[in-house]
């Protein structure tokens, strides 16, 4: 007989109907453990927890599981907000013996409610190398039957050592944490410390590892990897490889020293690095980092949107020198004497800034403009009108020309630069562009059954098929943008992606991905290749992808995916980290949950939510996902049964199956998930 319907907890009356024969915390339940011989399940919750959810489907509705707990165990249900106390001196136990805890919490009592067996939610079946409930439950009812003496004198030990507060926390190590370690460690010693990057000339921007340094920072607080990424950013953002006036990064350096360019800028760079220099200011605030990251997404709004939302793929590195030839950098380096003539007496403190010389640092005395490391101190207002003085006489020479082909995959990676950046400083100019690109994908890109085209032009699609890193790239950034802009239908978008990435590009039995689609035109042999180009790999985009959707609804298929997915990374982390940095970054988003934030509001323009919103955003835990809404919305599997407190906007944070307390204060959100 189930007691709980004429509890007061919305917790408890949430369970009344169970099939389980629930009883509330009370002497009268412990004595019916007395007097039948069975153990106690000790199960707490709270009504809006997540995961506290998910068990009671699986496993407390489920008849069969509930016959055999009504057999074999007496339950009671605890409302950890009703009854904070019985929360607290079972949380301890749960976290000295697991090192770990967290809501939904199961735990096994002796008749004298001494502890003996801890766990927080168990799953129907086995999963990620936990046991399923049921495992559990007969694992616990045999050491009861055949071992009980024993299990008693485990559970007075336990009390006794909370008793004495003699608590060990042993911790259980993630998965990968040794070759990740191992990756960090290969980057150090490729790491060139004068100049920052990696390796010699030709020197390309390392987006990917660098995402993964600041991950893999966030999580484990390891300053040698902040120093690496930071360094780095630095490095190229102070020199030619960097549009000094425009914003915006060529394709790499000729040199190691990030001066020379080749000229040719790229959408897929520019949006990776746009969300790297985003992420960097997320987690040290630097106002270099913040005004890169700013003019990169404006160069990108400015010179390759087109006319119908998108993006461009690129600019050309020559253009006309003004003499009839086409010439490399033309439209980018500088002579004193074309410093003169454009500034007249503040030439000279423009060539010093800008490192402009008679030699020149490029072809025929030119000089490509950067950042000296010794540029001393400037008039920050002089500075400004000599810049803008010199963007203009530049936007009069012939500009390059603009590949206007529409690529799915780099649209993608664009619309999550943008979102983010937007979000991030409050500029919904950018989250606009963002979304025009978006619709021009769905309205263009996207057939009736969702599969996707890799490129249109003029609004007009184009005949190829999408590849993996189409799905993968374009479903990123539906989730970014899901979560900037509180509008489920691109959570929905990427998971009709990502379900083309599990049913056509994914081997079955190995959980291996391939480039092209198991129906796509047949070659002499199937293009598979896990490792980082220019820009991450179809098959470790789509690692974390299939990762944040998990996280966004719970689907176990596409969390699998992604876990058997990211096994390569285990590989070739060690060996060639530099080449596999997305995947790296991915495997830094699984050690860590990913985490899941609910912001819940009384609607989203309430300045208390946007604040909470914002706050989760800026939030420098590994892959985390954000979903924001009302209460009684229905646009994110994860604002479910996420009421206001008191009235008040709130924030919900789970990981790897289990809630913490909801919170109105960002302070405290922000110290959950990091960042400033």
């Amino acid at each position: 007989m189930n007691r709980l319907a004429h509890e007061t907890s919305p917790y408890l009356l949430q369970h009344a109907a169970n099939p389980v024969d629930w009883w509330p915390w009370s002497a009268e339940a412990f004595k019916e453990a007395r007097r039948s011989g069975r153990p106690v399940l000790l199960s707490v919750g709270y009504s809006s927890c997540h995961w506290c959810h998910v068990m009671a489907h699986e496993s407390f509705e489920d008849q069969e599981t509930a016959d055999y707990l009504n057999e074999h165990f007496v339950s009671v249900k605890v409302d950890r907000e009703e009854r904070p106390d019985v929360d607290a001196v079972y949380m301890e136990a749960v976290q000295a013996a697991t090192g770990q805890g967290g809501w939904p919490m199961t735990v096994f009592l002796t008749p004298d409610a001494e502890p003996f067996y801890f766990g927080t939610y168990f799953p129907p079946e086995p999963r990620h190398g936990m046991p399923s409930f049921r495992q559990v439950l007969e694992g616990v009812r045999q050491a009861w039957s055949t071992r009980r003496e024993e299990v008693g004198e485990v559970a007075g030990k336990i009390v006794r050592d909370l008793a004495q507060r003699e608590i060990a926390h042993e911790g259980t190590r993630p998965p990968g944490e040794q070759e990740l370690a191992q990756a960090l460690l290969g980057l150090t010693r490729e790491y060139d410390p004068q100049r920052g990057g990696f390796g010699g000339a030709p020197k390309f921007p390392p987006s990917m590892v660098l995402e993964f340094l600041l991950r893999h920072h966030a999580r484990t607080g390891a300053e040698g990897a902040l120093q690496m990424a930071r360094d780095t950013c630095e490095r190229m953002a102070r020199g030619g490889i960097y549009d000094q006036l425009g914003g915006g990064f060529a394709r790499y350096s000729v040199d190691r020293d990030w001066t020379v360019p080749h000229f040719e800028k790229m959408l897929y760079d520019n949006a990776l690095l746009c969300r790297v220099y985003a992420h960097l200011w997320r987690v040290t605030g630097s106002g270099l980092a913040r005004r890169v990251a700013l003019e990169t997404a404006d160069f990108l709004v400015r010179e390759l949107r087109t006319n119908e939302g998108g993006f461009a793929s690129a600019l050309d590195a020559d253009s006309d020198d003004g003499s009839g030839r086409h010439v490399e950098g033309a439209y980018y380096v500088w002579t004193p004497e074309q410093l003169r003539d454009v500034l007249g007496d503040d030439a000279e403190v423009a060539a010093r800034f800008f490192g402009v010389t008679e030699e020149g640092t490029f072809e025929e005395g030119q000089s490509v403009l950067r950042l000296p490391q010794d540029e001393g101190v400037f008039d920050a207002e002089r500075i400004a009108s000599v810049k803008s003085r010199l963007l203009a006489a530049r936007d009069r020479r012939p500009a390059p020309g603009r590949d206007d082909k529409i690529v799915a995959a780099w649209n993608g990676l664009a619309i999550a630069a943008l979102a983010e950046t937007g979000a991030y400083f409050d500029r919904p100019d950018l989250v606009e562009a963002a979304l025009g690109a978006a619709d021009l994908l769905v309205r263009v890109h996207l057939d009736e059954h969702a599969r996707l085209a890799r490129t249109s032009k003029d609004g007009r699609v184009g005949s190829n098929s999408g590849v993996l890193e189409d799905y993968a790239d374009v479903a990123e950034g539906f989730l970014a943008l899901a979560s900037v802009t509180g509008e489920g239908v691109w959570l929905d978008f990427a998971g009709l992606l990502l379900g083309h990435v599990l049913a056509r590009f994914t081997d079955p039995g190995s959980g291996a991905l391939y480039d092209t689609a198991a129906d796509a035109e047949r070659l002499i042999r199937r293009p598979q290749d896990p490792t980082d180009n220019a820009t991450p790999s179809g098959w470790s985009a789509a690692a974390g992808a299939l990762l944040s959707y998990a996280a966004h609804t719970g689907s176990e298929a596409h969390r699998t995916a992604a876990e058997r997915a990211l096994g390569v990374v285990g590989a070739l982390g060690p060996r060639v980290p530099r080449f596999i940095g997305w995947g790296l970054a991915v495997a830094e988003a699984l050690l860590d949950g990913p985490r899941e934030v609910a912001v819940v509001g009384p609607s989203l323009t309430d300045e208390a939510t946007t604040t909470l919103h914002r706050t989760a955003l800026q939030g420098t835990a590994p892959g985390a996902v954000v979903a924001v809404g009302t209460p009684d919305g229905d646009e994110f599997p994860l604002l479910a049964d996420r009421p206001l407190v008191s009235g008040a906007a709130a924030a919900y944070v789970c990981r790897g199956f289990t809630c913490d307390a909801p919170t109105t204060d960002p302070d405290r959100l922000r110290s959950t998930l990091g960042g400033r």
